[in-house]
């Protein structure tokens, strides 16, 4: 489901990072961690193809993302990646249904209300459905951008800091449900944290 080669990444400054080989079959998880500064953030926009590697290959899902151009890529990542992002990106015009909603139009539109819901539900989300995201906790606006990016079930989560917002209870319950969801859509699920208490949830892990 995952698979990258010799990758790294090279900054404006000149400063290169050389990242270890990942290898995740469907349905496998991956905790990438390690302290702020060392490239965790890096490595996820590169597998998501948010960022050129200097060199390097990624493969998802059986497909090279630097075999795609701009546009066949975007629309690889609309379908098949979901993105829990460490900033949030909300349309604050919008309530959280409606924002929700949209992200199911892409690639298709898929207008499930049902999924909605019951994600919402299991986020502690329904009650705020018709609130404007700005009106969100900050806790609350975390829970919202997992919902977001797992919404449309997608093949591979990638999950940047998706609890460093969280107490200790909220943690455990977003940690549980992204692995429920990966299970589910028979995801490859990577999260990066430098949250300490996410490490007993993993066997698999990759220290940055």
């Amino acid at each position: 489901m995952v698979k990258t080669l010799y990758l790294a990444y090279s900054y404006e400054n000149g400063e290169e990072l050389a990242f270890p080989d990942i290898e995740l079959t469907p349905g496998e998880h991956l905790l990438v961690i390690g302290p702020s500064g060392v490239g965790k953030t890096t490595l996820l926009y590169l597998l998501a193809g948010l960022l050129p590697p200097l060199h390097g290959t990624i493969a998802i899902a059986g497909t090279e993302l630097n075999s795609l151009t701009r546009k066949e890529l975007d629309e690889f990542r609309g379908k098949h990646m979901g993105l829990v992002f460490q900033q949030y990106h909300f349309i604050k015009s919008l309530n959280v249904s409606d924002n929700l909603r949209l992200r199911q139009s892409f690639p298709k539109n898929a207008n499930d209300e049902e999924r909605r819901h019951q994600l919402s539900e299991r986020l502690g989300l329904t009650e705020y459905l018709h609130e404007k995201v700005t009106t969100l906790s900050q806790g609350q606006q975390q829970r919202l951008s997992i919902a977001l990016g797992i919404i449309h079930r997608p093949k591979i989560i990638l999950a940047d800091e998706p609890t460093s917002n969280l107490d200790d209870a909220n943690c455990v319950k977003v940690i549980d449900l992204l692995k429920e969801e990966a299970e589910i859509c028979k995801s490859s699920l990577l999260i990066i944290t430098h949250d300490l208490r996410v490490m007993s949830h993993f066997q698999n892990r990759v220290m940055l």
